[in-house]
């Protein structure tokens, strides 16, 4: 039998905080059901974030952010005005924030797959935790009586703010919207 429950974190890391509990064999991640019975992959890891989709959204957004300046300048005949510090100010804007997506480090998760292929994914700054936490779903697997209850934080890799399961692996997925 393995030891308590690891001790609930204090602080969040991204979203909120989310209670994951086994209990009569059903994992709970939030407010969706997972039947242990279902679950075919449980895994601590640290996900790398999308550098090519986050390249392809700065890209956009500069290709958009010239044009509107090229249609604004040829609108007033090539006459900028005083209007050439915003937009310098503007474009510098729109890179910070689009190279920050760049340069975002892999963040520790705990991935639980199901059958079906969709899977729940939750965030702790310990990897650490995190491994204790899939240790302890993968032995509630096969032992009916364990229980127990822990919290962990949403992991959202979507512009979705509403899923409480991110789905992955799969075209259009969107997640759970509850």
């Amino acid at each position: 039998m393995p030891p308590g429950p690891p001790p609930l974190p204090t602080a969040p890391v991204k979203g909120s905080p989310l209670v994951l509990s086994v209990s009569r064999r059903m994992l709970w991640v939030g407010s969706a059901a997972i039947p242990l019975h279902n679950i075919t992959w449980v895994d601590a890891y640290r996900m790398k974030p999308d550098r090519v989709s986050a390249a392809a959204r700065l890209l956009a957004w500069l290709v958009g952010a010239v044009l509107v300046y090229l249609l604004g300048n040829s609108a007033t005949d090539g006459d900028a005005g005083g209007n050439g510090n915003l937009w310098i100010l503007v474009v510098a804007v729109g890179l910070a924030v689009g190279l920050k997506g760049l340069f975002v480090s892999a963040q520790p998760v705990l991935a639980v797959e199901t059958a079906s292929g969709s899977k729940a994914i939750v965030t702790l700054p310990s990897m650490d935790e995190l491994r204790q936490i899939a240790g302890r779903i993968a032995h509630a697997i096969d032992h009916p009586e364990a229980e127990f209850t822990t919290l962990v934080q949403q992991y959202n890799n979507t512009n979705n703010y509403g899923p409480v399961v991110s789905m992955r692996d799969g075209r259009g997925n969107t997640g759970f919207k509850l």
